[in-house]
């Protein structure tokens, strides 16, 4: 039988065996050392927590859900005996509880890692200009939707489609972005079109157009990026790996982050990102660049108030702030005071959704170039017709 404190943490476990040694929750603080009302906010934190498993005595509920899911309602039918009133029967309605399955595919992913063997170092090439950044900007590349021209008026697209156009769009970008020391790989999210064995969106639970199965649209897209990060390795001095969150791959971007961070642990040329934050930064001499999908903050909403905030250092020390966000598929470029916030386009073909809707947008993606005294010197646009 599941009790309050098999849902508890040490912290939280170590309140209730005081309380029950000293009787009391007052008492208890004093004699831990801490302040009544810390202690009164976790033990009510507990109490919610386990209420959402499923675990309230005082109100008939004991039946817990497993971990990774929460009761979202319980029906109790009770009987009236000679000895008082008797639950006679109980129904249980759970549901999955996001939060905690993100949490878990991440200790999972971290423990997959431990078997990943790294790259090993390639050889640098030659110099190139100090002064320069060249960011390359994917985002909504939807891997593993199929598109069929009949429905949509675009070009088709399926997972082979899809890994074919990136390898032939990086071989022309990096031919024709100027010569820079580093790199930065900016994913900014929902490269994977479904996250997981069942092709729906995890927030929404809208349904998508799969080609494929998850396990192979998987295998893809580690297979072509590793492609993508060796291609920009033999132009650049140092490569950054930037692989944000989107709404349609909250959980698949964790697992890139935390693959790519070991396949490249031992390659001093190449960093990955692996914050769980959904806000990033890179930093260049005085320029600051920042990157959001765009599905939580849009680019008109506030969004360099929060960038400036969360990066407050970052922010302060530098003369020139850019913002790159995706989400909606189209153009928006807005300068403000604090930064100028980019929406960018999207390489994949229009599906069957953007196409009953109406949300029409051209396709392409961009390599935009700063330099690290003057800001932004130059950008490569380049759209699928041109590769």
């Amino acid at each position: 039988m599941t009790s309050i404190l098999d849902l508890a943490t040490d912290r939280e476990r170590e309140y209730l065996e005081a309380v029950k040694k000293h009787g009391s929750q007052p008492d208890a603080a004093k004699a831990l050392g801490v302040n009544k009302r810390t202690l009164e906010r976790g033990l009510a934190r507990l109490k919610r927590r386990a209420a959402r498993r499923g675990y309230s005595p005082e109100h008939d509920m004991v039946k817990t859900a497993p971990d990774g899911f929460l009761v979202k309602g319980t029906s109790t039918l009770y009987t009236n005996g000679d000895d008082g009133t008797k639950v006679a029967a109980q129904w249980v309605k759970t549901s999955i509880d996001g939060e905690r399955q993100a949490e878990l595919v991440r200790e999972a992913v971290l423990a997959a890692c431990e078997n990943i063997k790294p790259e090993k170092p390639v050889g640098l090439p030659k110099a190139s200009n100090s002064e320069l950044l060249n960011l390359y900007v994917i985002t909504d590349y939807h891997l593993g939707a199929r598109c069929w021209p009949e429905e949509t008026g675009d070009d088709p697209w399926d997972t082979d489609i899809a890994e074919d156009l990136l390898v032939r769009w990086f071989g022309a970008a990096i031919k024709s972005s100027p010569e820079a020391d580093t790199a930065v790989l900016a994913q900014l999210g929902d490269f994977l079109d479904h996250d997981g064995l069942i092709p729906v969106t995890p927030t929404s639970g809208n349904i998508m157009d799969a080609d494929s199965r998850y396990q192979k649209m998987a295998r893809v897209a580690i297979r072509v990026l590793r492609r993508v990060v060796g291609m920009l390795l033999s132009k650049h001095q140092r490569v950054h790996v930037l692989m944000a969150e989107g709404n349609h791959d909250i959980t698949s971007s964790v697992w890139l982050r935390e693959i790519f961070y070991e396949l490249y642990r031992d390659e001093p040329r190449v960093t990955v990102d692996r914050s769980a934050d959904i806000y990033y930064c890179v930093e260049h001499g005085e320029v600051s660049l920042f990157f959001h999908h765009g599905h939580l903050k849009k680019p008109r909403a506030g969004i360099e108030s929060v960038f400036a905030a969360k990066f407050r250092e970052v922010f302060g020390r530098t003369k020139h702030s850019y913002a790159h966000m995706g989400h909606l598929h189209h153009i928006d470029v807005k300068e403000n005071e604090l930064m100028v916030v980019e929406q960018h386009r999207t390489l994949s073909a229009r599906n069957a959704h953007e196409s009953r809707g109406g949300w029409i947008s051209g396709r392409d993606a961009k390599v935009v170039t700063y330099h690290r005294k003057f800001g932004r010197v130059g950008e490569q646009v380049i759209s699928p017709q041109m590769v």
